[in-house]
């Protein structure tokens, strides 16, 4: 791991620190939670169900929640992110439940901070709600942040699933997932022996010879070259998809994003086009 949970937390607040109202009503709630089991994200690149991206003010990945704090010039949803965004991890968020705390009334008044405190008290208890239920159903997962990227807790587990916001921090650990016994990888595809498949780790947007994207639903990469010269024949890609991302604190992470096929219909000389196939991936069989 290369910051402490400590230095992770402290980053987390300080991304916040010149917005008082969110300052103020994040380090409430997780004070008040006082839950180290459970994760959060401040200003975590999203995706919605409306298929928009954009940065949400606190998330909870474990317990699939986003929270916003609605400020009078509150406008976060974009069409469009900033070219250097893109190589931001995005959390599909299209199972998610959204949850507000509103800063301003009807008519555009500050609230009273004992009813703006009555939304954070009220938001804190669904929260510790949701997370019983979770715990109930067996879809819980303790924070283990020293743990959170290791490839053991997969194995252990026996399939990899898109909406797990999977990432490893080295191209060796999601190897490590089909079987790999060896030790630093630094190619940006692996073949699994008797298969058809391979592991791919592509930077997702541009830079100094690709300039590859991701669709904004998340289920179709477009390959092209830079200069858009020509790639070549379309393959019969069959690839387990690990994109090169950055976390919020620009950590470099491979985000698991699911099993893409090459279409060959779509496709053109330079541009190869895949479809997402799977978002949970078994792999006992590949052990």
């Amino acid at each position: 791991m290369k910051i402490t949970k400590d230095e992770y937390i402290l980053r987390n607040f300080s991304k916040i620190k010149h917005k008082k109202w969110e300052l103020y009503v994040i380090t409430r709630i997780i004070h008040l939670l006082n839950d180290p089991e459970i994760e959060f994200v401040c200003q975590q690149l999203i995706k919605t169900p409306e298929n928009k991206k954009y940065y949400t003010d606190l998330c909870f990945p474990q317990l699939k929640l986003y929270c916003e704090i609605d400020e009078l010039q509150h406008s976060k949803i974009s069409h469009s992110i900033a070219d250097e965004d893109r190589m931001r991890e995005i959390i599909d968020a299209s199972e998610f439940k959204e949850k507000r705390i509103k800063i301003f009334d009807e008519n555009l008044n500050i609230k009273k901070l004992e009813d703006i405190n009555y939304e954070i008290d009220s938001l804190v208890q669904f929260i510790i709600d949701r997370k019983r239920k979770f715990v109930l159903s067996n879809n819980f997962y303790k924070w283990d942040y020293y743990n959170k990227y290791n490839p053991e807790n997969f194995i252990k587990r026996g399939y990899l699933d898109v909406q797990d916001n999977i990432g490893f921090l080295y191209i060796k650990d999601a190897l490590k997932c089909f079987g790999y016994k060896g030790g630093h990888y630094q190619k940006a595809i692996w073949k699994i022996k008797g298969t058809k498949k391979s592991l791919w780790f592509p930077k997702l947007y541009e830079n100094k010879d690709w300039n590859n994207s991701l669709s904004m639903d998340l289920k179709k990469i477009e390959m092209k070259k830079r200069d858009d010269s020509i790639i070549g024949d379309v393959g019969e890609y069959q690839w387990i998809v690990f994109a090169h991302n950055k976390d919020f604190l620009g950590q470099i992470i491979y985000k698991f994003l699911g099993e893409f096929h090459s279409s060959k219909e779509s496709s053109t000389e330079t541009c190869h086009v895949l479809f997402r196939k799977k978002t949970k991936i078994s792999i006992n069989e590949y052990l």
